[in-house]
């Protein structure tokens, strides 16, 4: 790493401590940056005059730029924020360019220790808003939901001296590929997921209610909570409730990933709706653990169900309104997730694992349903 370039993990940390002397500048084009984007981030859209080394925007833009601050650039892959980087250099700026741009800012993994729950540590990937979770006990650990980058997985593991012992999906996920079953083969332990998300998938190992895995002396129960996907389950570990993509911080899994017809849609808000009805009903001091985040800036992503502020779908549970929230589902439903059914072939074993599956997954997340 040159004194011209930043890691994401640099980013990352000075956006999580409010750094004042960061200045973070995206420069690709304004509908790439109006899709995905770091937040705090300020765009001058001039990805294209960059690529031809073409630099009259950037002079024209340089009164918006900030003569007192590090200027942190990022493009799509690093080179040109690599140029944008080094004109602004020579007139005087201190400017440094995102290593592997966005690119790389989709792949970084941060990892915090839950002091509220014991046992449990929450690896987050700011780029994609994606979640996954070690559960340890002991020398042992499982890993629930976890990326495509099994390194990761490996690494913390071997950090804290674990043995994993086994690895689960809270259901198959439409808007990451799953790193489940390749970390499982790699390391010959189960693979648990329920039957009714395993499409054509063999080789993986069958949950269901009641049921329970085990992590040292310590057990997870499993609670199937359908609706996002038929076989949504959750992982309670005492007092952490991981529950995947039922139950976000500020809202509710989206029911229409499996099935965009009307009909299933309205199904599966059905089942969605029983589910929650009973996740909301146990105990307050619950720690919600959800699979996915959007522009939270808590860290680490947790909150109990006592103190978590309900919004309207979760309204129309506690007042046991289930029409109310099935059709306010089917109105509010955002944009799918970028190759959501390329992802989900992938998932489901119809497909390969490739080197494409990394761009994949790239983009904003839209599991919730609004």
């Amino acid at each position: 790493m040159s004194n011209k370039e930043v890691r994401p993990a640099e980013v990352a940390r000075r956006l999580e401590a409010d750094d004042e002397n960061l200045y973070l500048l995206d420069v690709r084009n304004e509908d790439d940056y109006e899709e995905w984007q770091i937040n705090g981030s300020h765009n001058i859209p001039i990805y294209d005059q960059l690529l031809d080394e073409n630099y009259t925007g950037l002079e024209a833009s340089l009164d918006e730029l900030p003569e007192d601050k590090e200027i942190i650039i990022v493009c799509v892959g690093g080179v040109t924020s690599a140029r944008a980087a080094e004109f602004l250099r020579e007139r005087g700026y201190d400017a440094k360019s995102v290593a592997g741009g966005m690119s790389g800012w989709g792949r970084l993994h941060r990892t915090y220790d839950l002091e509220a729950v014991e046992g449990v540590t929450q690896i987050v990937r700011p780029g994609t808003g994606c979640i996954s979770y070690l559960v340890r006990d002991g020398d042992e650990a499982l890993i629930v939901d976890p990326t495509q980058y099994v390194d990761k997985y490996l690494k913390l593991a071997d950090e804290r001296d674990l043995t994993i012992v086994g690895v689960a999906d809270t259901h198959a996920h439409a808007d990451h590929v799953s790193g489940a079953r390749q970390l499982a083969d790699e390391l010959d332990v189960p693979y648990y997921l329920h039957g009714a998300d395993a499409g054509n998938l063999d080789n993986y190992t069958a949950i269901e209610e009641g049921e329970s895995l085990q992590v040292g002396d310590r057990s997870i129960d499993v609670l199937h909570t359908p609706g996002h996907t038929p076989g949504s389950v959750s992982f309670q570990y005492d007092d952490a409730l991981l529950n995947g993509d039922t139950l976000f911080i500020r809202s509710v899994g989206r029911p229409d990933l499996e099935d965009s017809d009307e009909d299933a849609i309205r199904t599966a808000a059905r089942d969605l709706f029983d589910s929650l009805d009973r996740l909301l009903a146990l105990p307050d001091q619950t720690a919600v653990l959800p699979g996915h985040f959007s522009d939270e800036e808590i860290r680490p992503l947790a909150v109990t169900l006592g103190d978590r502020a309900d919004g309207e779908l979760l309204e129309f549970v506690t007042n046991g309104d289930k029409k109310g929230f099935v059709e306010t589902i089917v109105e509010s439903l955002a944009d799918k997730p970028a190759n959501y059914n390329e992802i989900k072939q992938i998932n489901w074993g119809n497909e390969p694992l490739t080197e494409d599956a990394e761009a994949l997954e790239l983009g904003p997340n839209n599991c919730a349903a609004n």
